[in-house]
């Protein structure tokens, strides 16, 4: 990591400029101290100390910022490396099993560790954006809350659309309801597969029975339960005998 040896700069700087300009300065007060000269060569020496003082406060305060950037681009950097890992380890997991691995929101680590494919929200890159680097091999799909978004989506070359949220969700509790009647409009709207995101569980998959659906996305359905395989398979059958 090229910064690495940058702070490693800074600290030597702090350490060995720094600290000799505060003797400095130290050294020139206890001279004023002993100075019984009078009048106008004190105070212009008192006020050349304050400058100074002000001066390496302000480099100090430069310093700490450079510093806290710094910490700040090594912690994402390692946080990112640390995901692109585990990424690759994943995609290298479900490619054992012949299942096909999305990751969501980032095209770039989709990109870089070889993943099937991206989702991507309204807020995050185009559909074609994603598409143009990904080529056209690649699994794309997005998210939709209105037929409006659905079709152009489709047009750009999503593979399949999340659609939702259907329920209050404990993983995206701000996330935004759509109403039963817009999933169907939008699975009609589409040639294209529509999932249903957002709540949805062993209790209420059974809702979305006529809607039009591919299929569900969950998270805390399956990872939230005691015996995740179980609730995998269980919620698996629900979910076939609705679609």
């Amino acid at each position: 990591f090229p910064m690495y040896f940058f702070a490693d700069d800074l600290k030597f700087f702090r350490r060995s400029g720094r600290s000799r300009q505060r003797k400095d300065l130290e050294n020139l007060a206890d001279l004023l101290r002993q100075t019984d000269g009078k009048g106008r060569e004190l105070a212009m020496s008192q006020a050349a100390y304050r400058q100074a003082s002000l001066e390496e406060a302000e480099a100090e305060t430069a310093w700490r910022q450079q510093r806290n950037r710094f910490l700040d681009a090594q912690a994402g950097y390692l946080a990112r490396e640390q995901l692109l890992a585990e990424a690759k380890e994943l995609a290298a997991l479900c490619r054992s099993y012949g299942v096909p691995f999305v990751i969501n929101d980032d095209v770039e680590a989709a990109l870089a560790c070889g993943a099937d494919g991206v989702h991507v929200g309204q807020e995050d890159m185009a559909v074609s954006e994603a598409r143009a680097i990904l080529g056209p091999g690649k699994i794309i799909g997005a998210t939709c809350k209105t037929v409006e978004q659905a079709l152009i989506a489709q047009q750009q070359g999503a593979d399949y659309l999340g659609s939702g949220a259907m329920f209050l969700s404990t993983a995206k509790p701000d996330a935004q309801l759509i109403s039963f009647d817009t999933l169907r409009e939008i699975c009609g709207a589409v040639t294209i597969p529509v999932v249903a995101i957002g709540g949805i569980s062993q209790s209420n998959a059974g809702q979305l029975r006529g809607c039009g659906i591919a299929g569900v996305a969950v998270v805390s359905a399956i990872f939230a339960q005691p015996d995740i395989e179980a609730a995998a398979r269980k919620l698996y059958q629900t979910v076939t005998q609705i679609l």
